[in-house]
């Protein structure tokens, strides 16, 4: 009995040494199956822009679902904090950095400087929708931001059937798809009777540049002058433009247009306020940029059909098409798809 008993306390013991084998291999392949895991950093411009927040959401789930882990970074629109964020990625040897550049600053040196750091890491570096100038990066993936101020232009072209006097609230010059945005407008407008009689540029996208630059051209307007339309670089311009235009009862005579395909913009359309904005399906380009992202950090580089320059050098770039979006097409492009209908009609339907 007692050589039965021993026998039984060794078998025992060997049982827990075997579980405790098989647990520690566990535990050491899940830790290098972890390890194996591409890393990628991304640092946003700010996340005050609801826009961003669905990039950052559609980003992180597409790359999580590719294998890859996310390291999220918000430089709440500081270009010098943006700088320390890379530089962060690249101490954290990250497979791939990506950043939206922060639209506001004068370090801009800095950032270019940051990514050439990060690229002598052996680290490729995307931009994200805002080509970084001069920086040589690996990848510039956006819309098509010509096309975008040409959509504007064309639809104000013919709600004012080619005549009329207009001025600009665009973002600020540093944020590159702004001039891409107004090359495209001017470029449809050329030949026309249309005359862009002001144009102001939104530091640091601020909204309320909208309202102020609106409220002072109107004031000023002499005899006999008057406003046709106004041409905002983003929903967030439009809708503070369009409250200038409400305190002198001007709403909805005034054509204005706007990007980004904000819900406050579409129901101001659908309201009658605001003539257009331009849709820019941001899941697909997060998506897009998560599945190439994932293509550099395992093959290094990457090809694309186009190329586009940063002002120093030819680097590949990825674009996709944006969408004009009016009271007539709205519930084909956007109602289920980006916003919901009852959110949409809320002001206009009981």
């Amino acid at each position: 009995m007692r050589k039965i008993c021993m026998l039984a306390a060794l078998v025992g013991a060997l049982t827990v040494l075997t579980a405790s084998c098989a647990q520690e291999n566990l535990q050491s392949t899940q830790e290098e199956e972890q390890d194996d895991a591409v890393q990628i950093g991304i640092t946003f411009d700010s996340f005050v822009n609801d826009r961003w927040l669905r990039d950052r959401d559609v980003f992180v789930s597409a790359a999580q679902e590719l294998g890859a882990e996310v390291n999220v970074q918000s430089a709440n629109g500081d270009l010098s904090e943006q700088v320390e964020q890379v530089d962060y990625f690249i101490e954290k040897k990250m497979d791939v950095i990506v950043i939206i550049q922060v639209a506001s600053g004068d370090e801009v040196d800095d950032l270019v400087d940051a990514v050439a750091r990060a690229r002598r890491a052996g680290i490729p570096v995307i931009s994200y929708d805002r080509l970084i100038r001069n920086a040589d990066t690996d990848l510039y993936i956006s819309f098509d931001n010509v096309e975008v101020g040409r959509l504007m232009a064309a639809h104000m072209l013919e709600h004012l059937e080619g005549e009329g006097s207009i001025i600009q609230v665009c973002g600020p010059l540093v944020d590159y798809n702004v001039p891409q945005v107004m090359s495209g407008f001017a470029e449809v407008l050329e030949g026309s009777n249309i005359e862009i009689e002001l144009v102001e540029h939104a530091d640091e996208w601020k909204p309320e540049v909208g309202f102020t630059v609106t409220e002072e051209y109107l004031g000023s307007m002499g005899v006999g002058e008057s406003l046709e339309g106004i041409m905002c670089g983003n929903d967030g311009l439009a809708g503070q433009a369009i409250r200038a235009l409400s305190e002198r009862r001007l709403a909805g005579s005034v054509c204005v247009v706007g990007q980004d395909a904000d819900l406050e913009a579409c129901q101001r359309i659908v309201e009658g306020t605001q003539c257009m904005t331009v849709y820019k399906p941001v899941e697909q380009l997060a998506r897009r940029a998560a599945e190439l992202a994932m293509e550099l950090a395992q093959d290094g580089t990457i090809e694309t059909e186009e190329t586009i320059s940063d002002g120093s050098y030819d680097i590949p770039y990825e674009k996709l098409e944006p969408v004009a979006v009016t009271k007539e097409n709205m519930d084909e492009v956007i109602t289920g798809k980006y916003h919901e209908e009852s959110d949409i009609y809320r002001n206009v339907r009981n």
